[in-house]
């Protein structure tokens, strides 16, 4: 503990004492681990540092919205894990995706996407980025001819998922970002599902990183979280007039650009991010989230090994039952994602995964089906999350993705009888016993 001396002077009234007595800004405490900075602001030393800090002419700490000092932990460990040169960490992974490609395209300009994409991300970019007059061109991840022709001279990103959510459906990454780099723009790739263990999207091409850290990185289902990783692989002063966010002077800080600033010893880009898109909207992460975030990264690659290997012996179980017609896994042999995941998953496939009830032809029916199978499950919790200690199940069609239409449903191999499932933490013959109960509704109903 500090001595007498580090702290302030014995205040004169009752009223100063309460607020001020016993602590010193600034008195290290040495912490055995990062501590929570709950703080909304932070003491300057002169006027002259405040200034600076607000100049971008010094790196610190002025106000939590856009930095704290459990946040940058965070942010430094997750740029380790995905070998990346900065991050933002962020309220939740819609914002890391949204941030990320804001700093990227502006109205007026393009994206090419996976079509397989999670059902809130295929939200924000149909609907609220073409109300701010950014375009999306939804192709077919597995066909590359397809992304290369979707590219137009306004095209500013490539988006998709390294593992897609529910489908589990592998990214040819290295394929994509070969087409990135053609058109002169760099490949982002959500890596939630994946995360850094089960694959290093840098190591593959891409060139940004976003997680829904609230997922495995957390993997815990208490906190809410994003982040931004710049891999430090494409060059934004290669072209400058393409990005004149980047390359022509900072507006709200006058004396140079971001990359003349940050070019050499950071990343121009996360910079970009955090002083205009996450200072000015927003979506800031708490430190206490930061906090349970780091403790939850401390056993990633344990849990991720543990939910890798249930997640495929349950598969391969689904796999027989009779009232399964189809699982999507690329564990599995007979997936057509097999080989890719060989190469793209090297330390197990992805804990995430959907399979394909027997359908009654009906749609409605299917759904009632698909009620009674989840209304008999008992360790399998249904619940709209993946990434926890706990074994979840969520029906897409009429939860995640049910803002699709149905061609896109089809397009993206949801029907309304497929299953989510994102396997924990638990015994994986608990979860398989679980599961064989309930699907005798299936058997009784289906025959």
């Amino acid at each position: 503990m500090p001595d007498s001396t580090d702290c302030p002077a014995p205040a004169s009234s009752f009223a100063t004492a309460q607020i001020q007595a016993g602590y010193a800004a600034g008195v290290a405490q040495h912490t055995s681990v990062p501590p929570i900075y709950q703080s909304n602001a932070f003491e300057f030393s002169s006027l002259s540092e405040a200034r600076d800090l607000f100049a971008l002419r010094r790196d610190g700490n002025i106000y939590s919205r856009a930095a704290n000092p459990t946040v940058a932990v965070f942010e430094q460990r997750v740029a380790a894990l995905e070998g990346g040169i900065g991050a933002a960490g962020v309220a939740s992974g819609q914002a890391a995706v949204a941030v990320a490609l804001l700093a990227l395209a502006k109205s007026g300009e393009h994206i090419v996407a996976a079509r397989q994409l999670y059902g809130g991300t295929i939200d924000l970019l149909a609907d609220t980025f073409v109300d701010w007059g950014i375009e999306t061109t939804f192709v077919d991840q597995h066909d590359i001819d397809a992304w290369r022709a979707a590219v137009r001279p306004t095209t500013r990103a490539l988006f998709g998922e390294s593992v897609t959510n529910p489908n589990a459906e592998v990214l040819d990454v290295r394929a994509v970002a070969d087409v990135a780099h053609e058109a002169g723009v760099p490949l982002v790739i959500d890596n939630t599902v994946a995360t850094p263990f089960l694959q290093r999207t840098k190591d593959f091409g891409a060139d940004i990183a976003v997680h829904s850290a609230t997922k495995f990185l957390g993997g815990h289902g208490t906190s809410l979280a994003g982040v931004v990783v710049d891999l430090g692989t494409f060059d934004f002063s290669a072209e400058p007039e393409r990005w004149p966010q980047l390359n022509a002077p900072y507006q709200r800080v006058p004396g140079g650009t971001l990359v003349e600033r940050y070019g050499k010893t950071a990343s121009p880009y996360i910079a970009l991010v955090k002083t205009k898109y996450v200072h000015d909207l927003g979506p800031s992460l708490s430190a206490f989230n930061a906090f349970q975030l780091l403790q939850g990264i401390e056993t990633l690659d344990l849990r991720m090994r543990r939910h890798s290997a249930s997640a495929l012996v349950v598969a391969r179980f689904l796999d027989t039952h009779p009232a399964v017609a189809r699982v999507n896994h690329p564990g599995l042999e007979s997936n057509r994602g097999y080989a890719a995941a060989q190469t793209y998953l090297p330390r197990g496939a992805a804990s995430v995964f959907s399979f394909d009830l027997r359908s009654t032809g009906d749609p409605e029916a299917d759904f009632a089906l698909v009620e009674r199978v989840i209304g008999a499950l008992e360790i399998v919790r249904l619940v709209a999350n993946i990434g926890d200690a706990r074994t979840l199940v969520a029906h897409p069609a009429s939860m995640t993705h049910s803002h699709m239409p149905p061609a896109m449903l089809a397009e993206a191999g949801i029907t309304s009888t497929t299953v989510r499932l994102s396997v924990g933490l638990e015994d994986a013959d608990d979860v398989i016993a679980d599961l064989d109960r309930a699907l005798a509704v299936v058997l009784t109903a289906v025959g």
